[in-house]
């Protein structure tokens, strides 16, 4: 995958959690993006999940519910986590959202 490629595929996660938690309470979490990282943080506890870019390995890492988790996109298009445990990135951060916060995002 080139470059362009790859940020193309991150655009579409990125704008998929910010438009899930833009739908969900701001008094209960919120989002924060830049060109390379969204943050989405319990407003109550404070707790953030981090997704983060790593272009140089064309990968996303996510930082949620006390771990960092590397993800590759596959060949069908999906993010899965780099060893192998069967985590999909969306799926992965809704589970880290739900469990810092209580909500369940809506993708």
């Amino acid at each position: 995958m080139d470059d362009a490629g790859y940020g193309a595929a991150v655009s579409v996660v990125f704008k998929k959690l910010v438009k899930a938690v833009d739908a969900a309470d701001p008094d209960v979490i919120e989002c924060d993006a830049t060109g390379d990282m969204v943050t989405i943080t319990a407003t109550k506890t404070g707790e953030k999940v981090i997704v983060n870019t790593q272009r140089a390995v064309h990968q996303l890492w996510v930082a949620g519910k006390g771990a960092g988790v590397h993800f590759s996109l596959a060949a069908d298009g999906r993010w899965l986590d780099d060893k192998q445990k069967g985590l999909e990135v969306v799926a992965w951060i809704a589970e880290c959202v739900e469990s810092a916060s209580g909500v369940k995002l809506a993708f």
